[in-house]
């Protein structure tokens, strides 16, 4: 593989799930998960996500919401 298919394929990890992953290890200090056992696990996982998903979209709607402030005041 030459260095520019290299470059590409790397390239591409911005487009799949591994910086999220690595957003919620970062930002929310998530080294280890707390339970036990796949089902608690997967559950702690999912509300780890579902809350990353909501502050993401608060802080997109707060943003879009001082933007007009911005522009009508």
């Amino acid at each position: 593989m030459s260095g520019s298919q290299g470059s590409k394929i790397y390239a591409q990890r911005k487009a799949i799930v591994e910086p999220v992953n690595g957003q919620i290890k970062e930002a929310r200090g998530l080294r280890r998960f707390l339970l036990r056992g796949i089902e608690k696990v997967n559950g702690e996982w999912h509300l780890i996500a579902a809350t990353h998903n909501l502050l993401k979209l608060f802080r997109f709607q707060r943003s879009q919401q001082q933007a007009l402030a911005a522009a009508t005041g």
